[in-house]
């Protein structure tokens, strides 16, 4: 009896490493998920394009090519050029500031390159946003923080308007690098609720894989119970 209860308890041991190596297993492929890279970006065609990468997929069809018809535009006429690029959630330790700047010297990775670029990152998990520009570039450091801080926050704190998010702020960023006055961040309404009712895609998959793991947990502690006492009985 002795002897059945040793071996029941090496299976019970057994059993409860391979459900947490299975959890642990889970949960680091649910959670990193969707991440990017600086790796994971193309490099820009000799054409210029693209203008507009949009990992999240949070533009419509008709605007990413409306803002990315402008863009080019712009670059043809003024040689001032301008990308946008949404993210759904950066690696760990990137900040929106230092993904930027990583892509912006990966795409230009010379000064004179760099002179008449402008480079839009956003994280849309964390609403991050990041401007970085070249030396020869008309849009100043004022200019930049409040398209940033206002142009592009505005519209999301209204249910995560992105389409018009970056229809405000491509057609600020190009009246300035035009030679054209500044026309400001949008005008704010006050009085209108901006907390969100719904969880975002995000969200929902992050609870999805918390629920996943949870489960795990139970089934790792009670499968091996129940068959633990069923094999000594």
């Amino acid at each position: 009896m002795q002897t059945q209860h040793l071996d029941g308890k090496k299976y019970l041991q057994r059993f409860i490493l391979i459900l947490a190596s299975l959890v642990l297993a889970t949960s680091a492929i649910a959670f990193p998920a969707n991440a990017t890279g600086i790796y994971q970006i193309p490099k820009l065609t000799p054409g210029g394009s693209p203008w507009v990468i949009d990992q999240s997929e949070v533009l419509s069809r008709i605007n990413e090519s409306t803002i990315s018809s402008n863009l080019e535009k712009l670059a043809k006429q003024t040689g001032n050029e301008v990308r946008i690029v949404t993210i759904r959630r950066l690696d760990y330790g990137e900040t929106p500031e230092s993904f930027a700047k990583g892509l912006f010297k990966k795409w230009f990775p010379t000064p004179e390159a760099q002179a008449n670029q402008t480079l839009l990152v956003i994280d849309t998990l964390s609403s991050g946003t990041a401007i970085e520009t070249g030396a020869k570039s008309l849009l100043t450091n004022d200019i930049a923080s409040s398209v940033v801080n206002e142009t592009i926050l505005a519209p999301l704190k209204q249910d995560e308007k992105y389409n018009q998010a970056f229809l405000d702020a491509s057609s600020r960023l190009i009246a300035v690098l035009s030679g054209e006055p500044d026309p400001g961040p949008p005008q704010i309404v006050s009085g209108v609720s901006t907390e969100r009712t719904f969880k975002t895609a995000e969200e929902t998959g992050s609870s999805n894989a918390t629920v996943w793991v949870i489960g795990f947990l139970i089934a790792a502690t009670v499968i091996p119970m129940a068959t633990y006492y069923l094999y000594v009985k």
